[in-house]
């Protein structure tokens, strides 16, 4: 007989726990600049020199196309980014920060920064190590399709 195992000790719980509150904690922070994780993010892959094709961000984030495009349009309404077709390739749009976004960058990665610095001081680099392994492994597993193969 198969014995079900509680939803705490599964993988993908305690990956998707973790996640809210991570995501909870950045959201809380970016209140006070007018930021969301997710803009945070981002502007974050977003090269603030040469800009970034559109077409590479999505899977940057493990995003879906339509819903970055709506994310987008936000960023230009909210006067963070702007789009500009490619001289040679009038196909291919650059995606570019203004300087406003420059600025929100720089706070997304401090944001990011001081989060890993402080789980660096708690954590230990074996640990750390390990747990970059464990995730490594599960992306692995994920791309090779093997989950429900076997």
């Amino acid at each position: 007989m198969h014995q079900s195992i509680p939803r705490e000790q599964t993988v993908d719980f305690q990956i998707k726990h973790v996640w809210h509150s991570i995501n909870r904690m950045y959201n809380q922070r970016g209140i006070e600049y007018d930021l969301t994780t997710s803009i945070g993010f981002v502007l974050l892959n977003i090269d603030s020199k040469n800009g970034t094709p559109a077409t590479k961000i999505a899977p940057l984030l493990g995003m879906e196309p339509r819903s970055l495009s709506r994310m987008l349009k936000v960023l230009e309404e909210k006067e963070l980014i702007y789009r500009k077709s490619d001289l040679k390739d009038k196909r291919l749009v650059k995606i570019f920060l203004t300087e406003t976004g420059k600025e929100k960058k720089e706070i997304a990665k401090r944001t990011v920064k001081q989060f890993n610095q402080v789980v660096q001081r708690e954590i230990s680099t074996e640990r750390l190590g390990v747990f970059f392994d464990v995730i490594a492994d599960l992306q692995r597993i994920i791309e090779k399709n093997q989950v429900f193969n076997s």
